[in-house]
């Protein structure tokens, strides 16, 4: 029997800052093929952008994590005026910097190139106040940071459900609610505290942000926004949302115009992550089991104890090395096969001649994607893996089913594994190998053959390790 109970921790300096990026009224914003309109009419809940930064010491280089209310980029280009500028401003090394993607269908295009549509002449201004005020507030987290302790704690929330529905009409999968498909419903939640309090809340949960369809007018953040303001009135502390490893996974009731349904499902996030919070041991200490107590049963008595009264032996850094204030980051790229598809100079002819509003949307989309990964057999995907404590954090440019987090998770159950989607980048998706023969979205979507998603899991075990168990 482990003789202490704690939860998975980094104990440093801690930052956290937001700022707004709520994008303008009239920017070019259809993410759906079916949509028959260009623009919002309205907006639903503002935008924001949280930093988070983590430090050892006042002069070690920072890790500095990024959540943004934003859907995905179409461009490297694109991605790298923002983060680009955030390295070479800061000084930061690109391995220490993730920034994630919220997910949400609901919001505006992030593709300059898409200056020729309705409301296009938006973008670049709007993408450079993203880029200045993810800088400002990078900078006021660093400034602000002070010694803290992120603390992690597991559980679930009913809110995510398969989303490969079988055809009952033909032999293909469509996207929508699957009743009888298993879902990874693990929701993981951060506690940042100092001594007078919590000072931020991460959750880390799996689900794509689609229920705003091409029904709905509005600019929306989604269901995240809703989940932080529940979060933030009980805590009065900012939360970040880190898109998981949600491929096939969404709310069961989607596609819709109503917001009122999306902030119904980041209500249920929200009291989620709160009835997790509330259950947690008080920040740096532990469970210790402290013997038996005869009565009318024999009581086994276990008591809060702070961390630092723990005697050595008993204390739950089993590696001084890989202790809670241990920091530690890599980069690296993995390659991965690509499937056979036409070149994005046949990709352009094909969107030139192309009448059809859905079909030309789908072509467009291949036509970014093929120019991402090149017109070569294979490409090379980053992959981002950070220690801090007893924590990992997985993150990587693609969609990958949540067999990522699945399998990680039980490689490493000592760990706490934030794993993100949408990092620094957006390609494609990264489903199973068994998935491949069938007639399915995320197959013909993705340019990655058959068992890249697994080469992935492969990639990040080995760095994880290589950063100590």
């Amino acid at each position: 029997m482990n003789p202490i109970y704690s939860h998975p921790s980094f104990s440093g300096l801690v930052g956290v800052a937001r700022g707004d990026i709520t994008p303008p009224l009239g920017i070019y914003a259809r993410n759906w093929g079916a949509a028959l309109h260009d623009t919002a009419e309205k907006i639903h809940r503002p935008f924001t952008a949280t930093a988070l930064t983590l430090q050892s010491a006042p002069d070690e280089m920072p890790l500095v994590l990024i959540a943004l209310d934003l859907g995905w980029w179409r461009t490297r280009e694109d991605e790298w005026v923002l983060r680009g500028a955030l390295l070479e401003e800061l000084g930061l090394d690109p391995a220490c910097v993730m920034m994630n993607l919220s997910h949400t269908h609901a919001g505006p295009s992030l593709c300059r190139a898409d200056i020729d549509k309705t409301g296009g002449e938006f973008i670049a201004p709007y993408l450079d106040s993203v880029r200045d005020t993810v800088i400002k507030i990078t900078r006021e987290a660093l400034a602000s940071a002070r010694a803290a302790t992120l603390e992690w704690r597991m559980g679930t929330c009913d809110l995510a459900a398969q989303r490969d529905l079988p055809d009952p009409q033909k032999p293909r999968f469509v996207c929508g609610f699957n009743p009888e498909g298993d879902a990874d419903k693990t929701l993981l939640i951060g506690r940042v505290s100092d001594e007078n309090g919590i000072v931020a809340t991460v959750a880390n949960y799996a689900c794509h942000p689609t229920v705003l369809a091409w029904q709905c007018r509005e600019l929306s953040p989604e269901f995240p926004a809703a989940m932080r303001e529940v979060v933030e009135t009980e805590t009065g502390a900012p939360c970040l949302f880190l898109q998981g490893a949600s491929g096939e996974l969404a709310p069961r009731e989607q596609y819709t115009g109503d917001v009122a349904v999306t902030d119904r499902h980041g209500r249920e996030l929200g009291f989620a992550v709160l009835s997790l919070l509330a259950g947690m041991n008080a920040p740096n200490s532990a469970l210790c089991y402290d013997g038996v107590q005869e009565s009318g049963a024999p009581l086994a008595v276990w008591k809060n104890v702070a961390l630092e009264n723990l005697a050595p032996q008993t204390a739950p850094e089993s590696r001084p090395e890989f202790g809670r204030t241990f920091l530690g980051a890599q980069l690296i790229q993995v390659e991965l096969e690509l499937k056979e598809m036409p070149s994005a100079q046949q990709l352009e002819a094909e969107l030139d001649a192309c009448r059809d509003r859905v079909l030309g949307e789908r072509l467009r989309r291949k036509m970014h994607i093929r120019h991402a990964v090149g017109d070569g057999q294979t490409t090379r995907v980053p992959l981002w893996i950070w220690r801090a404590g007893d924590t990992v954090f997985v993150g990587h440019n693609n969609e990958a089913y949540s067999h990522l987090q699945r399998e990680l998770r039980a490689a490493f159950p000592d760990l706490a594994i934030i794993v993100m989607n949408l990092v620094n980048g957006a390609t494609g998706y990264l489903p199973p190998a068994e998935l491949y023969d069938e007639d399915l979205y995320a197959v013909w979507q993705t340019p990655f053959a058959r068992g890249g998603m697994e080469r992935l899991i492969q990639a990040a075990h080995r760095e994880i390790e290589k950063l100590g168990r």
